[in-house]
């Protein structure tokens, strides 16, 4: 890198800084006189968000004018998402999902990006919620008829591996090729199999690669909860969450705020059925 480039680059980062000093401060001016209180879920930190790169956007080319309520500012040829936005946004939709957790309705995560796979699906599976993380396949919430049958098939496939059955009636070449419809299926529905109907809400961490679960939940009516990059279409979302969702950190500590309400919501759901059972 040349010298100037690397000035460049200081000068860029310094600026960046400033503006989201800018920014905490205003957070912090807010937080003394509004009464916010997230009580489990903790109050989303401007200071975390920010070491976890959710700030950056794309460049300003690409960008979706409709994502312009929550930009900041452009340094160089990018945007800055205004993390205040992102703390104020989450200060609406995390009582929703904790609302919505402790009616017992389900939440089902999404997020089939290769490299935030494994923090949705981990994320889904502590509360013990749906989730989607290979592949968006058309109509999983829109065609239900289609989705439950092939759930339903799955899991009696899997009964009868599982009990001896398919080993019992078919040679092991058979039963190899059982195996591999099973692991086939799994890969598609195994994170929903679980899933009872339609879902109280959907979160999705990336409302760029998974439109196609954006489009189907608003079909349904079901409420959205989505992390939107600068470049994304923020039209269908109910909880609009403006963060970079390329930031690998920004992705896992946005959803573990996600998952910390879901928790407490699930807690109440506990505490309301021991007090049935002790007045019972």
């Amino acid at each position: 890198m040349s010298e100037d480039n690397s000035e460049n680059v200081v000068t860029d980062k310094i600026a960046t800084e400033k503006v989201v000093g800018e920014i905490s401060e205003v957070v912090r001016e807010k937080a003394k006189t509004e009464d916010r209180e997230f009580r489990g879920t903790g109050r989303p930190d401007i200071k975390k968000l920010f070491e976890a790169g959710a700030h950056f956007g794309h460049k300003s080319s690409s960008w979706n004018p409709k994502m312009a309520p929550y930009i900041h500012s452009k340094r160089g040829d990018s945007h800055i998402i205004d993390l205040e936005k992102t703390v104020e946004q989450l200060a609406k939709a995390l009582p929703f999902v904790t609302e919505t957790a402790s009616k017992g309705r389900q939440i089902l995560f999404v997020g089939t990006r290769k490299q935030i796979r494994d923090i949705v699906k981990t994320a889904a599976e502590s509360v013990d919620m749906p989730f989607v993380t290979e592949r968006w396949l058309g109509g999983m919430l829109t065609n239900s008829a289609t989705v439950v049958s092939q759930v339903k098939k799955l899991k009696m496939l899997e009964k009868k591996m599982v009990s001896g059955e398919l080993a019992n009636r078919y040679n092991k070449l058979e039963v190899q090729r059982f195996q591999e419809e099973i692991d086939q299926l799994n890969a598609k529905y195994g994170g929903i199999k679980e899933l009872r109907g339609k879902p109280g809400a959907v979160f999705i961490a990336s409302a760029v690669a998974d439109a196609g679960a954006v489009r189907e939940a608003a079909k349904l009516g079901v409420p959205v909860v989505a992390i939107c990059d600068s470049n994304a279409d923020p039209t269908l979302v109910d909880w609009v969450i403006p963060a970079n969702d390329d930031a690998i950190a920004a992705v896992e500590l946005i959803t573990d705020y996600i998952v910390n309400a879901v928790r407490e919501g699930a807690a109440k759901v506990v505490k309301r059925e021991e007090k049935d059972k002790i007045e019972k």
